[in-house]
């Protein structure tokens, strides 16, 4: 690839087009080459607001790219410096998420599979023979050329990418996605090319069944589960998945790095090279199911991710949702939970005892506000599984200074307060002018609030609080109630039937999953969930129970109402409404 000419302008070869994604210090557009009139992804990065450190893991990023031109790589095509700007121009890919295209699919099985891990390896080896580690495989960083059928996997965001020539072993700085993670980095062991493959081995498995082979809500207990290498092959889905594939991950999935498979052996093995005589051809439907759930905690996750606002020390490769600002952002991809999330992590040089003026993003969630500390407009939460001692009280966004210039040169907030456990601690800014706050947490402390308010409703009626259940609802409250004539009922008669004549148990457990928040301006909101419900009949028999709901909410006198709700299925009379 030839590099452009020092006195190059980006405008005087690309014509920008319209914004595909944006971050803290980088945005992404379509551009059209005024030569060609090919289309590419411009991701355009404000120099200007980065650090020294930032500045050399964009040039180092750059510089990987332009070594690596295969057809399941994300080519970096061209690379201008100007005054205070770096203009980065991609394959402008549109087809979005591999596992996002999988679930569309119609027809899915281990063949597939087989071909998609294929092709991810064929990039994987590209990359290590021109001595690249790319650190970071997952499935956000898995893209599809096109929304055509049979479009090409591209593997994208090379950020976290390191240079590391033969097969040389060395500590090279803790980075990359927890679930994902090999044990060798996870026990801050020298490592190389092997962590990609371990990361493959993640990979296919979750092509295979939809879930991840390590997973726990506690990131300890996941960590734990890597090192040594805990996982299993669960009947009743992996009864049905070929010996060849399990051997193949097993191959992948081998704790010691030295021998574990390599992506030349990998792509020699049976189950890829000759698929057609190995891999099951039967459709896999529950894999597609589960991969859907996979997907939307994934999402989810990133919503909950939009309050966790990047501090000084993230790079300048994430947005404010803690998101990987590359071309693939123009596909709306987020991140997801905990244990298997997509959320990046990166130090190279990090404590066992803290973590430096940063946060682990890989665990964060809303808690719940202490009384009497700060307006929740001016807080945002977050959930350490790391130990923490940081007491900064100075705001990154603002400084402290109510200077506009201050708010928008640096960015984000810092921690307060400490924890040696895997505690809530609270991120706030002391100012309250500042408007980084202001617009980016208060919405999600809003999102909360209608959660909490959902979660109380639910209670009331769990609990048969006819009374509790009124406070909360409007009085003219309309719902559609699949057991009802019409199925669209109004005002609260039809509810105080159930109150009143329901046989609600003590032994009832309600679980709210997935819930997707959506705000509509400052006194409306709208909540789409799963409700689960656990309870014993007369006979002391268990039950489950699964519904789809949606509920309306209204602010009015600064106090939520229901207003409106849908549920999906019948629900048994104890837990009505």
């Amino acid at each position: 690839m030839a590099a452009p000419a020092a006195c190059t302008r980006f405008s005087d070869n690309y014509d920008l087009k319209e914004e595909l994604g944006k971050g803290a210090f980088s945005v992404v557009r379509r551009c059209v080459q005024k030569s060609t009139g090919l289309e590419f992804a411009a991701k355009i990065i404000n120099t200007k607001k980065l650090s020294a450190r930032d500045f050399q893991k964009l040039e180092r990023e750059a510089r990987i790219c332009r070594k690596l031109q295969h057809p399941n790589i994300v080519r970096l095509h061209d690379s201008i410096q100007e005054e205070h700007f770096h203009y980065l121009v991609f394959d402008l890919v549109t087809g979005g998420e591999l596992f996002e295209d999988i679930v569309a699919r119609e027809f899915y099985s281990e063949a597939d599979a087989s071909h998609c891990i294929q092709q991810i390896l064929e990039s994987v080896h590209h990359c290590h023979s021109n001595g690249v580690v790319h650190r970071d495989l997952k499935p956000e960083n898995l893209l599809l050329a096109s929304k055509a059928k049979g479009a090409a996997v591209k593997l994208a965001d090379f950020g976290l990418a390191i240079e590391v020539p033969g097969d040389q072993q060395a500590w090279f700085g803790f980075a990359g996605t927890p679930g994902y993670l090999s044990p060798e980095v996870l026990k801050k062991e020298p490592y190389g090319k092997p962590v990609d493959i371990w990361a493959c081995g993640v990979i296919l498995y979750i092509l295979l069944v939809g879930y991840p082979p390590f997973w726990d809500e506690d990131q300890h207990r996941l960590y734990a589960q890597i090192k040594i290498g805990a996982y299993d092959y669960p009947s009743p889905e992996w009864d049905t998945v070929t010996a060849e594939a399990k051997s193949l991950i097993n191959e992948m999935l081998t704790v010691n790095p030295s021998k574990r498979i390599t992506a030349s052996e990998a792509l020699k093995h049976p189950w890829i090279c000759q698929r057609e005589r190995v891999a099951s051809m039967v459709h896999r439907q529950e894999t597609v199911d589960c991969l859907k759930k996979f997907n939307a905690r994934r999402k989810l996750k990133g919503a909950i991710l939009t309050t966790m606002l990047a501090t000084r020390n993230f790079s300048s490769k994430y947005d404010a949702h803690g998101r990987s600002i590359i071309t693939k952002k123009g596909d709306g991809s987020q991140v997801k939970e905990s244990t298997d999330s997509s959320t990046t992590l990166e130090d190279d040089d990090i404590k066992e005892d803290k973590v430096k003026g940063g946060v682990d993003r890989s665990s964060t969630v809303i808690a719940k506000d202490p009384e009497g500390y700060l307006p929740k407009q001016q807080t945002v939460l977050f959930k350490s599984e790391t130990p923490l001692k940081l007491n900064d009280p100075t705001c990154f966004s603002c400084n402290g200074s109510d200077s506009s210039e201050d708010l928008e040169n640096s960015h984000y907030i810092p921690l307060t307060g400490e924890s040696d456990e895997a505690d809530e601690i609270r991120i706030v800014c002391p100012n309250k002018t500042c408007s980084q706050l202001s617009t980016s947490s208060y919405g999600s402390a809003r999102k909360q609030e209608i959660i909490k308010m959902t979660e109380q409703l639910i209670e009331a009626i769990n609990t048969g609080e006819y009374e509790a259940y009124t406070k909360i609802c409007d009085p003219h409250l309309t719902a559609f109630e699949p057991e009802a004539l019409g199925n669209l009922v109004e005002g609260m008669d039809f509810h105080k039937f159930y109150f009143d004549n329901g046989k609600n148990c003590k032994a009832l457990n309600t679980t709210i999953l997935n819930p997707h928040v959506h705000l509509m301006g400052d006194e409306a909101a709208c909540i789409a969930y799963v409700r689960l419900t656990q309870y014993m009949d007369k006979q002391g028999q268990a039950h489950t129970h699964q519904s789809e709901e949606t509920r309306v909410w209204h602010k009015r006198d600064n106090k939520w109402q229901n207003v409106h709700f849908h549920r999906s299925s019948v629900t048994p009379p104890f837990a009505m409404k």
